[in-house]
C-alpha cells in the first residue's frame, strides 16, 4: 500500500443465521426443493389433461353433470388420475405452506402448532378425498328411488 491510499478497514461483523427449532434432517430441504420442481410440471400435465377431457372433448361444459362424474369415477383409470392429482396437489401446496410457516412463525411453539395443523389438514383432506374417489356409488342399494338419478332406475 502506498502512503496516499487508505488502509484496509474490514466490513461489519455479520451475525450467524439463526438455527431453526425442531429436528435436524440433513438434506430434507434439498428433497423438498426437488419435490416441488418435479411435482409442479407433473401437476400441470395432470390438470391440463383433466380440463381438456372435461371441458373441450364431447359436449364441453354442458356435458358435466352427476352422470358424467359418476361415469368417470366408475373407471379405475380416472380414480387413479384423480387420486394422483389430489395427493400431488396437497403435498405440493402443503410443502409450500410449510416453507411459509418456517419463514414467518418465529416462536417455536407457534411454529410447531402451525406445522401440526397443516399436517392434520393435508392428511385429512387426502384421506377424505381418497374415500370419496374409491367409495363413490351413484346408485346405492336400498336408497329411495325418487332421490336417485334417472340412470339408476335403468339398472334396477
Amino acid at each position: 500500500m502506498t502512503a496516499s491510499s487508505p488502509e484496509f478497514v474490514p466490513g461489519p461483523k455479520i451475525k450467524e443465521p439463526r438455527i431453526r427449532s425442531g429436528r435436524v434432517r440433513p438434506g430434507a430441504e434439498q428433497w423438498s426443493w426437488r419435490f416441488m420442481r418435479i411435482s409442479g410440471p407433473i401437476l400441470v400435465i395432470l390438470i391440463l389433461t383433466h380440463l381438456f377431457i372435461n371441458l373441450v372433448t364431447g359436449d364441453g361444459v354442458s356435458q358435466i353433470d352427476f352422470a358424467f362424474v359418476a361415469g368417470k369415477l366408475a373407471s379405475p383409470l380416472w380414480q387413479v388420475w384423480d387420486l394422483t392429482m389430489l395427493v400431488l396437489a396437497l403435498l405440493h401446496g402443503g410443502n409450500g405452506m410449510r416453507l411459509l410457516i418456517n419463514d414467518y412463525a418465529h416462536r417455536p411453539a407457534l411454529n410447531k402448532a402451525l406445522h401440526a395443523a397443516l399436517g392434520v389438514a393435508v392428511i385429512g383432506i387426502i384421506v377424505l378425498g381418497a374415500l370419496v374417489i374409491f367409495t363413490f356409488d351413484p346408485c346405492p342399494a336400498g336408497a329411495d328411488a325418487s332421490l336417485l338419478p334417472s340412470f339408476c332406475k335403468d339398472l334396477a
